[in-house]
């Protein structure tokens, strides 16, 4: 999955997923597709995502027939939302995600720090855009607390609607690169995609302004390719991200007290009643809030928990097909 160099010219892209059917970009159009009939029989095959480059048969009078995924340099994936450990494959080769938070009620410092981790640990470069800018009295004090994430994160406050800050967005919009918009409904992701392709591609709603909770405009993911040579993944609103399989994404965010781990007395230490504590000892200097160590333990321990039910249904899986055989 680290491997940088897809050769693009032998494969071609996934640019919608609906059940069993495809969509691949070929050649500046939209072509419907199935799997090859023994795809599933395929040693380590994985199912095509939106933004997978895959090799296929062209038939220009009916469905194409993927035959192979092509590796890939990164791969989101979630638990499912309910919570059983089963993991949702969400979008492959992604240089850039953008992790949109409206500054309203929508603002949730938990919810971004969830999201950088499935980022980080799907091998893309978090960009945590704080639209609707226009509405916060105060944005410089929401993107101090964001950058105070972890030093792996970058963060913009914006305004589609008024042009506030679309400029420092440009350093993101090289050709070739790929761009994954995520957050919840209503936070503006659609807007953004208007304004960063110049013109209306995606249909916006209006926040209800009761609750500032806006209402699904995305349905589906989708991989547009711009004029500019930008390709842009659009994704429906997730008002929940859970933790399972992301370890490396946690310990990236907290590189601080993992390192802060590693100077306890005892390799087993429960940072509770141990002497010789070096996150107590750091959070009675004030180097390390209390705040910071409480949501590293509580995403780790959701984190430890989805990955065993992960691995029980596995086995559950493996079980049901040797009952079978």
């Amino acid at each position: 999955m680290t491997n940088k160099n897809i050769n693009k010219e032998s494969c071609r892209r996934i640019s919608e997923v609906q059940k069993n059917s495809y969509t691949i970009l070929f050649e500046g159009q939209d072509i419907p597709a199935k799997l090859k009939g023994n795809f599933y029989e395929l040693e380590g095959c994985e199912l095509p995502v939106v933004g997978d480059y895959v090799r296929f048969d062209y038939n220009p009078i009916g469905d194409s027939i993927i035959s192979k995924v092509c590796e890939r340099t990164s791969f989101l994936q979630r638990p499912d939302q309910a919570k059983t450990g089963v993991m949702q494959y969400m979008v492959a080769n992604v240089d850039y995600t953008f992790i949109i938070t409206s500054l309203n009620e929508d603002y949730s410092y938990n919810r971004i720090v969830r999201y950088v981790s499935v980022v980080l640990q799907g091998n893309s470069t978090p960009v945590v855009v704080l639209t609707k800018s226009d509405l916060c009295n105060n944005p410089g004090r929401y993107v101090r607390e964001v950058e105070g994430i972890s030093d792996k994160v970058k963060v913009h406050a914006i305004s589609a609607i008024y042009n506030i800050g679309l400029d420092e967005i440009n350093e993101y919009l090289q050709p070739g690169k790929t761009i994954c918009l995520m957050g919840s409904s209503g936070a503006g992701k659609s807007t953004l995609l208007n304004a960063l392709a110049k013109e209306d591609l995606m249909k916006t709603s209006a926040i209800r302004e009761s609750d500032s909770t806006g209402r699904h405009t995305t349905t589906h993911r989708q991989l547009i390719e711009l004029e500019s040579g930008v390709c842009v993944i659009d994704t429906p609103g997730m008002r929940e991200i859970g933790m399972a399989s992301v370890e490396d994404g946690i310990d990236g965010i907290f590189s601080d007290i993992i390192e802060l781990k590693q100077c306890c007395k005892f390799s087993d230490c429960k940072h509770d009643t141990e002497p010789g504590c070096a996150i107590k000892a750091a959070i009675e200097s004030g180097e390390l809030s209390a705040e910071r160590f409480n949501l590293f333990k509580s995403l780790s321990e959701e984190n430890s928990r989805n990955y065993s039910k992960k691995k029980q249904i596995a086995k559950w899986v493996k079980n049901a097909k040797n009952l079978v055989r």
